[in-house]
């Protein structure tokens, strides 16, 4: 069984209280982007997006070519990291609003829960989109602190959130008028939370990367005498965009590459504060995105100073497809690990890899002990530490019980969501990374191993799947 492509039981922490962490536990640091393309930082290749920062971690650090998210959509997605499971096998949640009384099941166990019994400090700092109910929250699922919008800041909110009492009312909305607006109402856009609370209404946008920084900043400089882990989903670029003043029109790219580049100034804060705390050798900090990049008319090199549109999408060349899609271009993310002394600087992995691995890897590194609940992801730190001979752990990979990666062959069963390709498609990536030319009827032996492989995780999927959060 453990040879099974799919099957690996998670080596989770169990114990009735926290333990002290392993003395040479890093820190850790996942700086996760919203709806980002695969070349839209400057090591990946884009052309008109500078990222100087990211591009110094990879230098320093170790570039993932072939790192996917478990989704091609928001929740989904975020689901799989926190947890190390595919979508299907933790309530198989679409995409939350508002209106939802749904959110991850507070039975599962996050990767908060599982460095808080090695005795990690936690914070949840950004973009939760796991449920906006008090049990759903951040802070009912491992984390010490919360501060961020509870889901995707083209959304609402619910009037029933609780308020702070000391809450920034702004834009002339008052609690009588907060509390008269209808779930999912989008005209005034999301609210940000601390906590459980509302604390300011309606967010403004300009500043939230800004205050994610400083609010990461202030925690890591809070807890510099222990181990920590931030988990920092960023807004940006997810539209529609924001950015702060000092970034408007910075960048070649529009006011997408306004908001790419304001986050890159973000990692540079945090980087430069690891340093003037000599945490920089005991850190792990990764960088990568829950999806692909909108799909939207006009690229962000079209457009000039005083027409910058808030609508415009990431590239994911030389990938096909874009957000909701299966495609490369859909779920294969733009992926810096940095780690001085453990990864060698100037590294590249082109193993297969993914956000379901973070949580196994983080168990291996902090001697997490195992537990009955099954999980989907593996330990990848002899990736990281670039052993010799070291491969990927997935025999199979699955996107959304749609597709399945084996070696180099790819399996779609259809274009998927927004495309209008219809039928098995098949592809060689070593070949054809931009899956360009579908080989499946010169190689029908491969299309039913991958097809079986595919019924086989679903019917898995299906009998083995835990139920999503209610009420």
């Amino acid at each position: 069984m453990r040879n099974h492509p799919w099957y690996w039981l998670a080596t989770l922490f169990v114990a009735t209280g926290p333990l002290p962490a392993f003395a040479d536990s890093p820190n850790v640091i996942l700086v996760f982007a919203d709806d980002q393309g695969y070349q839209d930082l400057g090591v990946f290749g884009s052309p008109n997006i500078k990222t100087p920062h990211v591009d110094k971690m990879a230098g320093e650090g170790m570039r993932f070519t072939d790192f996917y998210s478990a989704a091609s959509v928001c929740t989904p997605s975020r689901a799989a990291l926190m947890t190390g499971c595919y979508p299907e096998r933790v309530g198989r949640l679409g995409v939350l609003f508002p209106r939802d009384k749904i959110g991850l099941n507070p039975a599962e166990t996050t990767i908060a829960e599982m460095l808080g019994t090695r005795g990690y400090a936690t914070a949840c700092i950004g973009k939760w989109h796991l449920g906006h109910k008090k049990k759903f929250l951040p802070t009912n699922q491992g984390f010490d602190v919360y501060f961020g919008i509870p889901y995707s800041n083209d959304m609402g909110v619910d009037p029933a959130m609780e308020l702070a009492a000391d809450i920034h009312w702004r834009n002339g909305y008052t609690e009588e008028k907060f509390r008269g607006l209808k779930a999912n109402s989008r005209a005034a856009g999301p609210p940000l939370m601390r906590g459980t609370r509302v604390v300011e209404f309606p967010v403004d946008q300009n500043t939230l990367t800004r205050r994610y920084t400083e609010e990461a900043i202030r925690f890591i400089t809070a807890h510099r005498d222990k181990p920590f882990f931030v988990y920092l989903p960023h807004t940006m670029p997810h539209i529609p965009l924001f950015v702060g003043p000092e970034f408007s029109g910075k960048s070649a790219a529009g006011l997408y590459g306004d908001a790419i580049e304001e986050m890159d100034w973000s990692v540079g804060q945090i980087m430069a504060t690891l340093k003037k705390l000599k945490l920089d050798r005991k850190t792990l900090v990764i960088y990568t995105s829950d999806n692909g990049p909108w799909n939207l008319k006009g690229n962000a090199t079209d457009k000039v100073k005083g027409n910058r549109n808030r609508r415009i999408g990431g590239s994911a060349l030389p990938l096909r497809g874009y957000k909701f899609q299966q495609f490369e271009g859909g779920m294969r993310e733009p992926t810096v690990m940095w780690w001085p002394g453990r990864i060698p600087p100037g590294s590249v992995c082109r193993e297969l890899a993914g956000t379901i691995d973070i949580l196994p890897t983080l168990a291996a590194i902090t001697g997490a002990r195992r537990t009955k609940q099954k999980i989907d992801g593996r330990n990848i730190l002899p990736l990281l530490e670039a052993r010799a001979g070291a491969k990927s752990p997935h025999a199979a990979y699955f996107y959304q019980s749609k597709g399945v990666r084996m070696g180099d062959w790819k399996l779609l069963m259809s274009g998927g969501r927004r495309s209008r390709k219809k039928g098995k498609l098949l592809f060689n990536l070593a070949s054809d990374i931009g899956e360009k030319k579908n080989v499946a009827v010169e190689n029908p032996e491969i299309v039913r191993k991958l097809s079986a492989t595919l019924e086989r995780f679903k019917a898995e999927m299906k009998a083995e799947g835990r139920p999503k959060g209610t009420l």
